[in-house]
């Protein structure tokens, strides 16, 4: 165990410290196998909760939870909002990456497919770009547009879908869930162009929070009944927490740190690595059988991102070939006497 002083060289406290593509990198993977993984619970909550009412209470048990934590380990000008900034902040990602997402994905997976929900909902990440150049004034390499495309692509090979299945989904469906994808796209934007100051985990946990309340007016207005909660089996109440904290608390926090670190249209492109993670978990767990296909897939999604991070890549790749090897720091042995 290395111990640290004041004498501590430099390289040593350097060698101890992640680099952040490395944290960010690794934060992606997370978000991306918590967002998938969430496919587990909430297909077994849907079967005695409403869509809407349970994305509702999704975000009751996620804004509390990651609200007490704030409160509890921050002091109170660290989670208070103090700026227009922090007070818009709060609303864009409230109404459009929590209520409007979510209310317009849960509304539109009842009426088709889960096929094309998927595949409608992998828009995110082609949409944010264009959103990004209208807002922000950024501008996409043809390289990184055409590997956004090569990994759309290899989303439609994992989910297949046939063509009887797009003949039977409702236009309207189609629309709310291409809806709640450009609401993600359009609300992560526009956060990045707010720019609040405060931390993004009490902002994630004020969002969430605010989108709970605008989901459930929509449930009411949906025609859902609170009352579905009464009487719910405990594995309905399990998948509900477990969707809430680790799926919601933590991967949107998680989120919208990425957001603010890499920015929006890299942030989403987490939308193509949750369906290969949901494949793999629905086989480790469901025992789903994972088909060439979907092979062929997750290599075609790893192929785009390859094409979106080439630059990056390269230069990793060329700081591991260029790195020194650093002489070895063992002592020798001292010289046997025979």
């Amino acid at each position: 165990m290395v111990r640290l002083n004041s004498a501590t060289p430099l390289p040593v406290l350097n060698r101890l410290t992640v680099p952040a593509r490395y944290r960010d990198a690794a934060l992606f993977v997370l978000l991306a196998v918590l967002f998938g993984s969430a496919f587990v619970a909430i297909k077994t909550g849907l079967r005695e909760l409403p869509p809407v009412l349970f994305a509702s209470l999704r975000f009751d048990v996620g804004a509390t939870a990651l609200l007490a934590y704030v409160v509890l380990t921050r002091p109170r000008s660290a989670w208070l909002p103090r700026s227009r900034g922090d007070v818009l902040g709060i609303g864009v990602a409230g109404l459009f990456l929590v209520a409007l997402n979510n209310g317009l994905l849960f509304l539109g997976q009842g009426s088709t497919t889960p096929a094309m929900a998927s595949i409608m909902y992998g828009l995110n990440p082609v949409l944010a770009p264009v959103i990004a150049w209208w807002v922000l004034g950024d501008r996409l390499s043809r390289g990184g547009a055409l590997g956004i495309g090569v990994a759309l692509a290899g989303v439609v090979i994992i989910v297949q879908p046939s063509p009887s299945a797009v003949a039977d989904a409702s236009v309207l469906g189609q629309l709310l869930v291409a809806g709640a994808a450009g609401a993600v796209a359009l609300g992560s934007v526009l956060l990045q162009r707010v720019d609040p100051g405060m931390d993004r985990v009490p902002l994630t946990a004020w969002a969430m929070g605010l989108g709970a309340l605008v989901l459930h007016a929509v449930s009411l207005a949906a025609g859902e009944s609170p009352a579905s909660v009464v009487g719910i089996e405990p594995v309905t109440v399990a998948s509900v927490l477990v969707v809430g904290i680790p799926a919601t608390a933590v991967a949107y926090a998680i989120h919208f740190g990425l957001l603010e670190r890499v920015g929006a249209v890299r942030a989403n492109l987490v939308a193509y690595a949750v369906p290969v993670v949901a494949a793999l978990l629905g086989w480790l767990v469901l025992g789903a059988v994972v088909s060439g296909w979907t092979v062929l897939g997750f290599a075609v999604v790893v192929a785009g991102f390859g094409l979106i991070e080439r630059t990056t890549l390269r230069t990793e790749l060329r700081r591991l070939r260029d790195r020194p090897t650093e002489p070895d720091s063992t002592p020798a042995a001292p010289p046997c006497d025979d």
